[in-house]
C-alpha cells in the first residue's frame, strides 16, 4: 500500500510542507512545517501550520510524527508549535548534532546542547518508524547540509532540499558542512530507487518557462531530465557546476533567524530578563 500525500505550498519561502498518511489506518505525519515570519516587523504567525492541522482534523487523521528533512536555512520550522498542539514527536537526522555545534557556537546559544536532545527522536540510515500499516524508512542524504535525510514511505520519497524539480536542478552545497561531491553521491543514492518512485521536493522556485508551481516528480523523470544531475553527469562535472553556481548565490533571506529557531527544533530562543525574545545578528560571520 502507498501513502496519500497532500502538499502545502508557502509562496513567501517557496517551501512545500506535506501531510502524508496511511489510507488504511489514517495514521499521519507532517513533513517540514513552516512557521510564518515577517522579518520587517519581527512578527510570527501560525497560519501555515494551522492549515496543516485543519487538514489533519478534517480528514480524521491521527498525527504520529513531525518529520524534519534537515535544519532549514530559508524558513522557520513550526515543529515546536505543532508538537505543543498535538504531542507528536519531532524527528530529524542524527547529524543534526553537527549543525547544532556549528550554529550554536555562532549564535552563542548556551541553551542549545549539541546532542540533538531538543528533538524527540534522531534517526539514522536504515532505521524505520511505523506509520499505521506503512513504514517510514530513512536514507542519510547529506551534501546540502550534514544532517539531511530522505524519508521513504511506500512509493514516496521526501527528499527535502537535496533535489528540486528536474527543470530547476539541485540544492546548494556551500553551507557549513555542505559538500558538492557528497551531494552528488546522495542524489545518486536517491536515483537508485525504483524508477516509479514518487519524489516530493522541499521547494519550487518557478524556473523560466514554467508558470505553475510543482513539487512531485519521479526517479525516472529526474534521471532523464534533471538539469544538474541527469544520468550521464559525472561527479566531477557536477562538482564543478555546483561549486561555480554556489559562488553566485546570496545567503537565504531568513538564514539567521531560521537557524536560531531550527537548531532548537522550532522553539524560539530563551526570553530576555525583560521578557522579550530576540534573534542575534552576527556581523560579517557567514
Amino acid at each position: 500500500m502507498n501513502p496519500h500525500v497532500q502538499g502545502f505550498f508557502d509562496p513567501s519561502t517557496f517551501t512545500v510542507s506535506y501531510v502524508v498518511h496511511d489510507p488504511a489506518t489514517k495514521k499521519a505525519a507532517i513533513i517540514d512545517p513552516v512557521l510564518d515570519f515577517t522579518p520587517r516587523n519581527g512578527r510570527t504567525s501560525t497560519q501555515s501550520a494551522d492549515a496543516l492541522l485543519r487538514y489533519v482534523d478534517e480528514n480524521d487523521l491521527t498525527l504520529d510524527w513531525l518529520l524534519e528533512t534537515h535544519a532549514h536555512a530559508d524558513h522557520l520550522s513550526a515543529a515546536h508549535y505543532l508538537h505543543e498542539k498535538t504531542g507528536a514527536p519531532i524527528v530529524i537526522g542524527s547529524e543534526i548534532t553537527h549543525v547544532q555545534g556549528v550554529f550554536g557556537a555562532l549564535f552563542e546559544a548556551d541553551d542549545v546542547k549539541p546532542d540533538g536532545s531538543a528533538f524527540g527522536r534522531l534517526v539514522r540510515e536504515g532505521e524505520t518508524l511505523s506509520l499505521g500499516d506503512l513504514e517510514i524508512g530513512v536514507l542519510h542524504t547529506p551534501g546540502h547540509t550534514p544532517a539531511c535525510v530522505t524519508y521513504l514511505i511506500g512509493d514516496a520519497a521526501f527528499v527535502g532540499d537535496t533535489l528540486f524539480m528536474p527543470d530547476y536542478g539541485t540544492a546548494r552545497a556551500d553551507f557549513p558542512g555542505g559538500d558538492a561531491a557528497t551531494l552528488y553521491r546522495s542524489i545518486r543514492k536517491i536515483l537508485a530507487l525504483p524508477p516509479q518512485t514518487r519524489i516530493f521536493v522541499g521547494h519550487d522556485y518557478l524556473p523560466a518557462g514554467r508558470t505553475d508551481y510543482r513539487w512531485e516528480t519521479t526517479v525516472a523523470d529526474q534521471k532523464a531530465g534533471n538539469i544538474h544531475a541527469h544520468d550521464g553527469i559525472s561527479e566531477a562535472e557536477f562538482v564543478a557546476m555546483r561549486t561555480a553556481r554556489d559562488k553566485t548565490l546570496e545567503a537565504p533571506q531568513l538564514i539567521l533567524p531560521s537557524l536560531q529557531v531550527n537548531i532548537r527544533a522550532g522553539a524560539m530562543p530563551p526570553a530576555s530578563p525583560g521578557g522579550h525574545v530576540y534573534f542575534k545578528l552576527p556581523i560579517n560571520a557567514i
